[in-house]
């Protein structure tokens, strides 16, 4: 009966051993593939895009610019700088998003989170914020283990305008300060 209970705890402790190699904590793998089958088409989605980035040419400077701090809304720190590769990624998301609204916008919040999950994105990533002239905004969260990408999607009635910007290590993504960047939204490409 002792040696079956060491043998449990080996395979155990080999399967957790293999899960931290893959370099998803246990947390994260386990809802990724037992219980949220919107996490793992997000993870594989955001494979697929990390992927194409790993040789990603540098970006110029001006789309490196860091947005201006905006002390009316209740939000603690200031976005933090993305690696190029997390700008590619950026690009790359906001481009599948500006053309999934593209001539249409969203009618509430609920609208733009479900327009959001038909692209993959889970509603466990998804942030409602305070709405931006009376029109939905939503911030994902699209860390995946060291990264610090997230975005803001705001409708604009005719499309959206997805900012990308980096979370600080520890926070949540409604804990970073953006002013809106009004002049340069993506619609469509």
């Amino acid at each position: 009966m002792r040696s079956i209970h060491l043998s449990k705890s080996l395979l155990a402790a080999a399967l957790g051993g293999v899960v931290l190699f893959t370099g998803i904590s246990t947390q994260q793998a386990t809802a990724a593939t037992v219980t949220n089958p919107f996490e793992s088409r997000f993870l594989e989605m955001a494979d697929l895009i990390a992927q194409g980035c790993t040789l990603a040419v540098p970006l110029d400077s001006a789309a490196a610019t860091e947005p201006t701090p905006d002390t009316t809304l209740p939000i603690l720190v200031d976005p933090v700088p993305l690696s190029t590769e997390e700008s590619c990624a950026a690009q790359r998301h906001q481009a599948r998003i500006s053309r999934a609204f593209s001539g249409t916008g969203a009618a509430s919040y609920t609208d733009l989170r479900n327009r959001l999950m038909q692209l993959k994105y889970p509603p466990a990533r998804m942030y409602r914020m305070p709405d931006f002239s009376g029109e939905p905004r939503v911030r994902l969260d699209l860390r995946v283990g060291s990264e610090r990408l997230a975005l803001e999607v705001t409708d604009l009635g005719n499309g959206v305008m997805v900012e990308a910007f980096g979370v600080p290590d520890g926070l949540k993504v409604t804990e970073v300060r953006l002013e809106p960047q009004l002049d340069r939204p993506m619609l469509g490409h």
